[in-house]
């Protein structure tokens, strides 16, 4: 920022999300470019200088993002679709009368035991920046197992002191 005035949305330890608008020139997003290219020069410089005993292993790659598992029938559309009626699901979601926290391993152990917990909101973890579930879609062993090797710093959607918002019984008034 202080050198090339540039203003960063968000960083991890591999990735950084610079944000524009429908106002951004074409000149500024050149500007932006070329200062990329110039900080990556400037990394691979350093990084060439350093002893191969202190350059860092390189990060364990994601698993793959598991396949959408399904809406819950309370909140699908259609039995031969795989949609659902988000919008629903999303406000029903924001009544604490609908909902319960739960802590990862309980709902592992929950899933494991034939359970069908379904999730009452967005969880985002940041990065990669796109949702894992959404509300109304069923959690399976896959999302958990996923959320459970991340080594992100934000989750935007989960409550480290709380766990899991999801619905704590199929609501009835919705």
């Amino acid at each position: 920022m202080d050198r090339y005035g540039i203003q960063v949305n968000k960083t991890s330890g591999n990735t950084v999300l610079f944000m524009t608008n429908i106002g951004t020139s074409r000149s500024a997003i050149a500007y932006l470019i070329e200062v990329l290219v110039k900080l990556a020069e400037r990394f691979d410089d350093a990084l060439s200088r350093r002893h191969p005993d202190d350059r860092a292993t390189p990060e364990e790659p994601l698993p793959p993002l598991p396949d959408f598992s399904a809406f819950s029938p309370d909140y699908a559309t259609d039995a031969t679709l795989p949609d659902g009626d988000m919008r629903t699901a999303f406000f029903a979601g924001q009544q604490r009368r609908n909902t319960e926290h739960v802590f990862p391993e309980e709902l592992r152990a929950r899933v494991a035991a034939g359970e069908r917990p379904v999730s009452a909101g967005f969880v985002t973890p940041y990065p990669p920046g796109f949702p894992v579930l959404v509300p109304g879609q069923v959690i399976t062993s896959d999302v958990l197992e996923f959320m459970a090797v991340l080594s992100t710093r934000e989750v935007h959607g989960y409550d480290p002191h709380r766990g899991y918002r999801i619905f704590a019984t199929p609501p009835s008034d919705v």
